[in-house]
């Protein structure tokens, strides 16, 4: 993208779209933050709910334990003296028998589902924590950035063209993460989240109308929603950045995240190979690459259909490079359409640390994506 030389005036009207294309995106993680909020409010509440449930099943059970026992010796003192028993009084008491095995048989089950339900709340309230210390961390951040936005910027003397590239790229990086952060939480975990408690009910519902078998199949489907919400929340983490990338630099992180990946993406094989140097790099090449594998590795996952997918690492003392490769359905490189961000982002990517990045897809055949960046020391 060529931008136009600029005057002062033109760097004013820059800095407040940019004070206000911030002030929304903080303004919008707040709202997902409380949203966020609000729902560790109602899991916690619903998790109360079934604690003290819990507690009621666990004294009904112990009664009706006492119960069957009482019943079992009867039972017992029956068979050992029947002639001195009427038939209808056999039959009573083997019938109470009976049913109140069966009803200490429904408690046991009962208490089973409200543990398991009790386990998933937990897992998702882990989750959710997660969530909202990310986004108060950002919250925090973009307060930074708003006020070096805010301080006087009219002595920029020899320094406006560089900031002039500079506020353009923030602008729309931050605006495209801002609507691709907002996209991804109301369409995703958002969703998913709002549907736990129609699910709760209608399990219960299903329980009591269709009986336990029925019921157990629809906690099977909820089970497979709450994974697929908890699935993306961690993706949105990732997304945003993953705390590994600081610590333990670029290769370990890609391997904790292609392996979490995999595991819920199960039908997929996702493998990946380190065949360079395993040292830390400068956090912008870090930085990159991740994100660049990680939309490419998506790609496949989501667009290609891919059922498995190879990432192979090449660190030198004076570049990197990184082959990602897919079985996926693929797509034609010589029709000429408008590229998807994802790959536009990519490009914009590597053209800031100088590198390149191709593209090579048939129908049919997969993807292969080539990122080579050389290492400035």
């Amino acid at each position: 993208m060529k931008i136009k030389q600029i005057n002062m005036k033109s760097i004013d009207e820059i800095r407040e779209e940019m004070i206000e294309t911030v002030t929304c995106s903080k303004s919008d993680i707040f709202r997902i933050s409380e949203k966020c909020r609000q729902d560790y409010d109602n899991m916690t509440t619903e998790l109360d709910n079934i604690k003290q449930m819990m507690v009621k099943l666990n004294d009904e059970g112990d009664q009706l334990e006492k119960q069957v026992h009482h019943a079992r010796v009867m039972l017992s003192e029956v068979s050992m003296n029947i002639k001195k028993y009427s038939e209808e009084e056999v039959r009573d008491a083997y019938e109470k028998a009976h049913q109140l095995q069966m009803d200490l048989s429904i408690n046991w089950q009962y208490k089973k589902q409200l543990l398991d339900k009790r386990d998933d709340l937990e897992r998702r309230l882990f989750g959710l924590v997660d969530t909202i210390d990310r986004a108060d961390q950002l919250i925090s951040q973009i307060s930074v950035v708003m006020n070096y936005l805010q301080s006087d910027l009219k002595q920029v003397g020899e320094v406006a063209k560089a900031k002039q590239d500079f506020g353009l790229k923030i602008i729309e990086a931050q605006e495209e993460e801002r609507k691709r952060l907002s996209r991804e939480i109301h369409d995703g975990p958002a969703q998913m989240l709002a549907n736990v408690i129609v699910r709760s009910d209608l399990i219960e519902r299903v329980y009591r109308d269709r009986g336990v078998e029925e019921a157990f199949l629809e906690i099977d489907s909820f089970k497979k929603m709450v994974r697929s919400a908890l699935y993306e929340v961690r993706r949105i983490i990732y997304d945003l950045r993953p705390m590994a990338l600081d610590d333990l630099g670029l290769v370990p992180t890609l391997r904790k995240y292609l392996r979490t990946i995999e595991e819920y993406h199960n039908h997929s094989k996702i493998s990946f190979e380190n065949i360079g140097l395993e040292r830390r790099l400068p956090t912008k090449y870090e930085v990159a690459l991740f994100r660049m594998i990680q939309e490419s590795v998506q790609n496949a996952l989501k667009h290609a259909n891919a059922c498995e997918i190879k990432v192979r690492l090449e660190i030198t003392n004076s570049s990197i490079s990184v082959l990602i490769k897919d079985n996926g359905v693929g797509f034609d490189i010589t029709q000429k359409k408008p590229e998807s961000f994802g790959m536009i982002g990519m490009r914009e990517r590597v053209d800031l640390l100088d590198g390149e990045i191709t593209f090579d897809s048939k129908i049919g055949k997969g993807t292969a994506v080539l990122i080579h960046v050389p290492l400035i020391n």
